[in-house]
């Protein structure tokens, strides 16, 4: 299922090799010449499936690709995943992957001062709201989206639970929630 058109890619970066998360990353870079930037091992596989432009980075201090600075963070899930953080200088964005809550969020937060975080709220493989709105109070956004939700059954989670929850928990974070195709732009 296809949920909107690309005009034109630079970047697609991959948190880590599950179906629903690189498969068609892999056609975007390729359709688009784009750079994929993933961690080490997973831009390698692209690469061997015709990436041109593959960057494997770690986990670990950010490089710089097409003028935006991406770190690779950690994040707890199974196979090689990571969050991400990506800075255009000016603004700071973090993904979290799928991934449980950590501590390490708060250092998160410390090392890069997102502006938007996006956090998985769907539970069962990641975080679930509860969870996901702590994380909020660690990594201290501007804006949280949650993601990773309502795909299939076993995510199955209401969004305004999470940010009922955010409000309760951090109210100076705002809440976004986009459905599927639906894109949000962050000014500060």
């Amino acid at each position: 299922m296809k949920f909107c058109v690309l005009e034109h890619v630079d970047v697609v970066v991959v948190t880590h090799e599950h179906g629903d998360h690189w498969v068609d990353a892999i056609e975007v870079a390729q359709r688009f010449d784009a750079y994929f930037v993933g961690i080490y091992e997973t831009a390698q596989k692209a690469a061997q499936k015709g990436v041109k432009k593959a960057v494997g980075m770690n986990i670990g201090g950010p490089g710089e690709v097409e003028g935006l600075k991406i770190a690779l963070t950690p994040a707890f899930h199974s196979g090689l995943p990571v969050g991400i953080v990506i800075s255009s200088g000016s603004e700071t964005l973090y993904h979290a992957g799928d991934t449980g809550l950590f501590t390490d969020m708060k250092l998160i937060s410390e090392l890069f001062h997102p502006d938007v975080a996006l956090l998985p709220i769907g539970g069962f493989f990641t975080m679930d709201p509860e969870q996901a709105a702590i994380a909020t109070t660690l990594l201290k956004p501007k804006v949280a989206i949650p993601m990773h939700y309502n795909t299939f059954p076993v995510i199955r989670q209401d969004p305004e639970l999470f940010r009922k929850l955010v409000a309760e928990k951090a109210p100076d974070v705002e809440v976004v929630i986009l459905k599927p195709g639906e894109y949000y732009e962050y000014k500060k």
